[in-house]
């Protein structure tokens, strides 16, 4: 059972990573990502995710230095974007990412998308970077099965972890299994499905514990082992969305949730997109 802020999931290769984290999509780095970052490491947030395509890092880099908190007690997840893809790109764009962040070593890297016929010479620079120390771990964000099998037959190390669009409305059981059963981390993008919260049962099952239906949402993904990055830049709801280790649904609930999926993506997906 997942406790506190603070409880972490171990990764195949041991390395620990809080269940609950901030995501940064779309935060401005004219100061706002600086100041939301700081908010939720003041709410007590160690995990912090951001991406080259965000174009935020330097503000994520200016919380980390500016936080008071030790570089060791912070998580932080970068992506190497699309048009950056291939095996010295990637490994250009990773030191672009380590200068904005402005650290040595980045605790988690991802494969933003699986783009046709780069993704597998991308995991290679990931996995020499890997083993070069300058990544604690390293995994992938919106593959399905097919793409990680590939990865798994051209690499040699397993993803740590697989990003991917995760609420109850796509609530991906065959991939969630399947990542499982091969030891690497589901993580959630878009777990509040982008506001799409008005599912009358996610209300009901609120209503007994005194929860929002986001809350409700983020308890499902941690119950269901799914490491989960709710994005907001109002320090109140990053409260509200980190208070949610009082309480714990039961199989009826989780139930009821699961019952809501219909595979419906907010963003797209990973085997037709063109950016």
């Amino acid at each position: 059972m997942v406790n506190s802020l603070k409880d972490t999931t171990t990764l195949s290769n041991g390395v620990k990573m809080p269940w609950l984290g901030l995501g940064v999509w779309k935060l401005k780095d004219d100061g706002e990502t600086e100041r939301t970052v700081l908010s939720a490491i003041e709410a007590g947030y160690r995990s912090i995710d951001t991406a080259a395509v965000y174009a935020n890092e330097e503000g994520v880099g200016a919380a980390i230095r500016n936080s008071g908190i030790a570089r060791d007690d912070l998580f932080i997840t970068t992506k190497v974007w699309n048009s950056e893809q291939g095996y010295e790109s990637s490994l250009a764009a990773f030191e672009t990412s380590r200068k904005k962040l402005g650290i040595d070593v980045v605790d988690l890297l991802l494969i933003h998308w699986p783009v046709k016929g780069k993704y597998t010479e991308t995991w290679r620079a990931l996995e020499k970077l890997y083993r070069d120390g300058y990544v604690r771990a390293i995994g992938v964000s919106n593959f399905h099965i097919h793409h990680l099998n590939d990865v798994f037959v051209s690499g040699e190390i397993k993803p740590m972890v697989n990003q991917v669009e995760y609420h109850p409305l796509l609530s991906q059981q065959e991939l969630r299994q399947f990542c499982q059963t091969n030891g690497i981390q589901l993580e959630a993008w878009s777990p509040l499905m982008q506001g799409n919260l008005d599912q009358p049962s996610l209300a009901e099952i609120g209503a007994k514990y005194g929860k929002s239906p986001a809350q409700v949402v983020l308890r499902w993904d941690l119950q269901n082992g799914v490491v989960t990055i709710p994005k907001s830049t109002k320090p109140g709801r990053l409260k509200e969305n980190a208070d949610i280790f009082d309480f714990a649904l039961t199989q009826e609930d989780m139930e009821q949730i699961n019952a809501l999926n219909r595979n419906q993506r907010f963003g797209a997906d990973p085997d037709n997109f063109n950016f």
